[in-house]
């Protein structure tokens, strides 16, 4: 059946779905390997098992499905920066302490979690990576605003603001690798949680008097909370608390997991609210 709807309409459905996928992606990795080899203390941790490459891959996928929903809103632009940061979570690893990844012991020398050293080359290869692309995709904004004349003040100022963060990101690690290697996860989900709530704060006053206004609102929340949490949790993870529920379930594979399934159901809700927008863009 021929579709009545133009391809730039079908391309923002196919991209949206497609985000979606790359969680639900995640999501059967880890169910995969928590049946198969037994469960890790975190998604996050997915790292440093058999379903790195999904793990990995599948965030790569989200970020540049949210740069490919680039727009001229400030819910877009906000997007575009958690699409900066978003690199960051899958090239840096979480920390890990004994116990925390099923069959792989002897990580860390002593009782303090760490970034086994074994996977630091992989971090310096990421970090350079993500500096040169990071620095050429500024620079490819700027060029294309100005060919395309769309350059505004906001626009501007997102690029200015991202910019920031890749030569931020990328001195922390170059001076001082001793704190960014431990650190740099939790600041990028954190990070991330905090913009994807408010994008849900600017999804919903782009959304008018509809039913999704309240829904976007609920999101806004359940991010903010999410994003608390997961953040205490971590940093108590990082002095060694490893913190763990009353059933014995890691609290931080709770939090994970429910921030995880909330920016699902975002993109779940922007799919079926824009399904039929022929320009998806809020001007």
């Amino acid at each position: 059946m021929q579709l009545a709807s133009t391809s730039t309409q079908r391309t923002y459905r196919y991209v949206r779905l497609g985000i979606i996928g790359a969680v639900a992606a995640i999501f059967v990795s880890l169910i995969a390997i928590g049946t198969t080899y037994g469960w890790p203390t975190s998604i996050s941790a997915l790292y440093y098992t058999p379903g790195r490459t999904v793990f990995v891959g599948a965030l790569f996928a989200v970020t540049l499905g949210l740069l490919a929903l680039s727009g001229h809103s400030l819910e877009q632009g906000l997007l575009d920066l958690a699409a900066v940061v978003g690199p960051l979570i899958a090239i840096v690893p979480t920390v890990i302490a004994e116990g925390d990844v099923p069959g792989l012991t002897g990580a860390c020398p002593d009782t303090a979690p760490c970034v086994p050293v074994e996977y630091l080359p992989d971090i310096a290869n990421g970090m350079v990576t993500f500096a040169v692309i990071g620095g050429a995709g500024v620079v490819l904004a700027v060029v294309l605003a100005i060919v395309q004349k769309t350059v505004s003040k906001g626009l501007l100022a997102v690029i200015a603001i991202a910019a920031a963060i890749i030569l931020g990101a990328t001195l922390w690690w170059a001076m001082s690798p001793e704190s960014f290697v431990p650190w740099a996860h939790v600041v990028a989900t954190g990070t991330f949680l905090g913009l994807m709530a408010v994008v849900s704060v600017a999804a919903a006053a782009g959304a008018g008097g509809t039913s999704f206004r309240a829904l976007y609102l609920v999101f806004a929340v359940l991010f903010t909370l999410s994003l608390f949490f997961v953040a205490a949790v971590s940093v108590l993870n990082l002095v060694g608390a490893d913190p763990v529920g009353e059933t014995g379930v890691p609290l931080i594979l709770v939090g994970e997991c429910a921030a995880l399934g909330l920016f699902a159901m975002f993109w779940l809700a922007q799919t079926a609210q824009k399904w039929d927008e022929v320009d998806p863009s809020i001007i």
